[in-house]
């Protein structure tokens, strides 16, 4: 039997949907979700129910549907039952403009990945939904970016503005916020061993489990056109800019990620932490001082809980999720911060390497998931493979390319990777002083 409302009674049922959710997948349903329906709880306030819309494919509805929307987020040794979500929306369904257009939506929360913010679909969507908002009188709303992206609001916002036309401009200039968020909770995709714990846990079958750590972290600018959740009262931080808190989750969390995935063949985070664990100590250590001021954070703490978080066999966080769609990521885990070392007159050594890790596996992977991936392969020696993709002008910019001393760092890093494979050019790396 599947976990359903009729099956299942143990779950916050919401009375009233006020949030659409574009991107419904296993981040968004361990981490908004769960704050979401927490911070109902804690205040009885249940008008937040949320209607997710799927931008990819039917997966999430095959999922979610027959269960009511019910799914369970296992976290350590706890598994719940998430009620929050009211409605999973089919990829094209025309009802999504209705759920926008809605008096009571107040709040729209966006996790399309990185690469949703090139691609257009989302975004249309989305203001297709504005402009019926706008057209039935239906007041302000709040859009609320949840992807990790440096000024990930900001950066939606000129998007929507991009692609509404003037009269529209006006209207969400006057109605509609655009707070930048910080996000995290490490969530790996669920395998069918996940699925068969959750089943045996629930005694019912649940085709949306979901596994997370138990860490959850979400600060969120407070800058609300309508009503909200409390979601303070679930643990969320409520600032008057997230943008620090931003870029330090994507270059010490997210950038000790991708080296994790292109300096090791293991299969899961954990086990290559136990290679990679002094360097990636060293990288964050290079990336520190391009942090901003953050009220409230003891960096050497954070750094250290990390580095626990990564080790959590309990995960099984696969290195080959986190290597996709690189070509996306790394501008802003990796590159930014490069490019501020450089300007302060430093060398961005351990950054550099884990960009030659990147270009190894680009130029040799059987099958790389990246939307540039046709124009990523690139064979040669070192210097070749090196010059041909700090080309690629939309990861590594104008200026990249032309730093000679950069150029120097990824092409050496990549000529000892490509000699003495991963392993031993870290190790190599390490005993240099």
């Amino acid at each position: 039997m599947r976990l359903s409302r009729t099956s299942y009674e143990g779950a916050f049922l919401p009375g009233a949907t006020g949030i659409v959710h574009l991107g419904i997948g296993a981040f968004a349903r361990a981490h908004q979700a769960v704050f979401t329906e927490e911070a109902m709880a804690a205040t009885g306030d249940d008008r937040w129910g949320i209607c997710g819309a799927t931008m990819r494919g039917p997966g999430v509805v095959e999922q979610l549907g027959p269960q009511n929307g019910l799914y369970s987020v296992r976290a350590g040794g706890d598994l719940r039952v998430v009620g929050a979500v009211t409605e999973v929306l089919r990829p094209g369904d025309d009802l999504l403009t209705d759920r926008l257009a809605a008096p009571g939506t107040q709040v729209v929360t966006v996790t399309i990945t990185e690469k949703g913010y090139r691609a257009g679909p989302a975004v249309d969507r989305l203001v297709a939904g504005l402009r019926a908002r706008a057209a039935a009188d239906a007041g302000p709303i709040t859009v609320l970016s949840c992807d990790n992206l440096p000024s990930n609001g900001a950066r939606l916002a000129t998007l929507v503005r991009a692609a509404a036309e003037p009269r529209l401009l006006g209207w969400i200039g006057e109605q509609v916020r655009f707070p930048c968020t910080m996000v995290d909770r490490i969530v790996p995709a669920s395998t069918p061993a996940d699925l068969a714990e959750a089943a045996a846990r629930l005694g019912l079958e649940d085709r949306g489990a979901v596994v997370a750590e138990p860490f959850l972290q979400w600060v969120i600018e407070d800058d609300f056109a309508a009503g909200r959740p409390a979601w303070e009262k679930a643990g969320a931080l409520l600032v008057a800019r997230a943008g620090p808190y931003e870029v330090m989750k994507l270059r010490l969390l997210n950038g000790s990620h991708s080296a994790l995935a292109y300096l090791s063949a293991r299969e899961h985070v954990a086990q290559a932490l136990g290679e990679l664990r002094e360097a990636l100590v060293r990288l964050m250590d290079e990336v520190t001082p391009t942090l901003g001021e953050l009220d409230g954070v003891d960096l050497g703490a954070y750094k250290a809980s990390l580095l626990e978080r990564f080790a959590n066999p309990e995960l099984r966080h696969r290195t080959a999720q986190i290597a996709a769609d690189g070509s996306q990521k790394l501008p802003q885990r990796l590159l930014d911060p490069a490019r501020e070392l450089l300007a302060a007159g430093r060398e961005p050594r351990w950054i550099a390497l884990v960009v030659a890790g990147w270009m190894a596996h680009v130029s040799t992977a059987a099958a790389v998931d990246d939307p540039l991936a046709g124009r990523l392969r690139a064979t040669g020696d070192a210097a070749r493979v090196a010059g041909r993709l700090l080309a690629v002008r939309e990861v590594f910019g104008e200026d990249l390319p032309e730093h000679a001393g950069f150029r120097e760092l990824v092409t050496e890093a990549l000529e000892r990777i490509m000699a003495e494979g991963a392993a031993a050019t870290v190790r190599a790396y390490l005993a240099e002083p």
